[in-house]
């Protein structure tokens, strides 16, 4: 059995995390003992684990949710595994996609201004004007 502290460190996930994660469901509600501390077991453990390298290949709560629910049912087809990978993966492109060009307009931002005096600054200028010139205010 361990603490949520145990937990904490053995998985590198802050305990008011494991808390939160408790609270959405994520993993399972620890025993408490006599003096009301929470006790997980391998279980918990293992479950946080999933919780944790699931979070850092940037996967919602929700898509985490699913493939937690699917990883209780070994026997099942892999399918809807598959199509959340392709989902997730798909969204990585397009953000990849975004800071694309994002690099470029900051680079043709930075390339249009050679002033020395931040009066006089492109770049600020180029900040400035850009909800006009897109008709957002």
């Amino acid at each position: 059995m361990f603490s949520i502290g145990d937990l904490s460190r053995r998985t590198g996930v802050k305990v008011p995390t494991i808390r939160y994660y408790e609270q959405m469901g994520l993993i399972a509600a620890a025993g408490r003992t006599e003096g009301n501390q929470r006790r997980y077991d391998r279980d918990g453990l293992e479950r946080l684990s999933f919780i944790r390298h699931a979070r850092d290949l940037g996967l919602s709560i929700e898509a985490i949710r699913e493939l937690a629910e699917l990883s209780a049912h070994p026997e099942e087809p892999c399918a809807d595994a598959h199509r959340i990978a392709r989902e997730h993966r798909a969204e990585i492109h397009a953000r990849i996609e975004r800071l694309r060009r994002l690099e470029a307009e900051l680079g043709r931002i930075e390339q249009m201004c050679d002033a020395d005096r931040v009066g006089e600054c492109r770049i600020i200028e180029a900040l400035a004007d850009h909800g006009l010139c897109s008709g957002e205010h």
